[in-house]
């Protein structure tokens, strides 16, 4: 005679069998996981914006200080609000677009925009150490 074995009930979902957790819980347990994806995908397109140069000095965009904010969400589209050193820079119409390009070639980002804001207006005082340096101003 065959004996029936109880199926049991995981009232935790934590301790239950992989197989038998819910997809929703094991995203929660993963989250920790997806947190430092976000801020790999951070590093790699500040890496990328660290490769972009001013054209009117030999320092990039990012430790120049132009860039205001930016927003990855989880589908990986990036947001940047970012400037120019002055409202009447020769590349303000295309800079936005080459940034949003070489934005958009990192692996993980989905889809990149920029908006060109022009308050606060840049100043020297935005700029990294690293670039008061590469610019002989430390």
């Amino acid at each position: 005679m065959k004996r029936l074995i109880p199926l049991q009930r995981h009232r935790d979902p934590e301790t239950a069998p992989e197989h038998r957790r819910t997809p929703r819980l094991a995203a929660e347990r993963d989250g920790a996981l997806d947190a430092a994806d976000d801020r790999a995908l951070r590093e790699q397109v500040i890496a990328a914006l660290r490769e972009i140069y001013d054209p009117e000095m030999p320092v990039n965009i990012y430790d120049l200080g132009l860039i205001y904010g930016l927003e990855i969400d989880p589908a990986g589209s990036v947001a940047i609000r970012m400037t120019l050193t002055a409202p009447g820079c020769p590349v303000a119409q295309s800079f936005p677009g080459f940034v949003e390009h070489a934005v958009r070639q990192v692996e993980g980002v989905t889809a990149a925009q920029v908006e060109l804001v022009w308050d606060p207006p840049w100043c020297q005082d935005q700029m990294s150490e690293a670039a008061r340096l590469d610019l002989g101003m430390c």
